[in-house]
């Protein structure tokens, strides 16, 4: 779209940092949305134009309160367990507080001075209360972020990666394991954080914000199947479907990752508690782990 300006981002810095701090849904007239596909394909291409590597580094991860798995009975894997995660040809990663520490929109409802009731809805979103398109809906609507908010944010505020996710991913790889993203969360935030890790961009599956000529948000692409509940397994679904994987892994720490396990879609969901403890979700899990190091010691 003309008059929309490239991202730039700069490399992270080589540390980690520890920072936490019923509406109605997002409408679109018919004029903006029978433009929604040019929207999001132009902002696309000009935010992947623009991306620069980030520096990625592993640090230690110290939660502000304990984690403990012991009231758990699934922090050790069965024989069964391993041999789908030993096998998989395929596995799909959550994002926020998965693969980054953070979780992305709250992080940028944060940077635009609505943190605290975004980070409200994002709880809410993640433990199945309430569906997820009403909250990512609800919490969009409180701070309406512009292009050159999300660019700021990015620059001043870039994502950080969770310890031994870079080499968890580096072996899958190795094996000839396929890689993916699978996030409620943005594009915009995901794309730089994929490409240091060497995911291609086909392999994301994540939601597109819109924007208008001038920068100014316009709500994001209800087309994208992480726009609602069950979204991602339906995403799971698709790249199962088309690439016929024989063993599917999921991993996450929210409802909507859970979802992924169903028939037709992910075989396995690895509940990844090293950041949020979803006490529901755990429960739930094939296998509960708290580091990626027990996933990388176990290939």
């Amino acid at each position: 779209m003309a008059g929309l300006v490239n991202v730039r981002i700069n490399p992270v810095c080589p540390s980690y940092y520890l920072r936490r701090s019923p509406l109605p849904a997002v409408i679109f007239s018919p004029s903006i949305s029978s433009r929604l596909p040019e929207i999001s394909l132009r902002l696309s291409s000009s935010i992947m134009r623009g991306i620069r590597p980030l520096t990625l580094v592993a640090a230690s991860l110290e939660p502000a309160k304990t984690i403990s798995g012991t009231q758990f009975d699934n922090t050790q894997p069965s024989k069964e367990v391993l041999e789908i995660w030993h096998g998989a040809d395929a596995v799909c990663f959550d994002v926020d507080s998965t693969v980054c520490l953070d979780e992305g929109i709250d992080e940028l409802a944060d940077f635009c001075g609505a943190g605290k009731a975004v980070a409200e809805w994002t709880t809410k979103a993640m433990t199945g209360s309430v569906p997820f398109e009403e909250a990512l809906a609800a919490r969009l609507s409180l701070f309406n972020p512009s292009l050159s908010q999300v660019q700021d944010c990015l620059q001043k505020r870039p994502p950080r990666i969770s310890p031994g996710i870079a080499d968890l991913i580096k072996r899958l790889k190795a094996k000839n394991t396929d890689v993916y993203l699978i996030s409620g969360g943005f594009r915009q935030m995901i794309n730089p954080v994929a490409m240091q890790l060497g995911i291609p961009s086909e392999n994301i599956f994540a939601n597109q914000l819109l924007f208008g000529n001038s920068g100014e948000f316009l709500g994001f692409d209800t087309a994208e199947p992480t726009s609602r509940s069950g979204g991602k397994a339906t995403a799971v679904q698709q790249i199962r479907k088309a690439h016929d994987y024989k063993k599917l892994v999921m991993i996450g720490d929210g409802a909507t990752d859970l979802e992924a396990r169903k028939l037709g879609g992910a075989d396995l969901f690895i509940c990844y508690a090293g950041v949020q403890m979803r006490e529901a979700v755990a429960a739930k899990a094939d296998w509960l782990v708290f580091s990626f190091q027990e996933l990388l010691t176990s290939l």
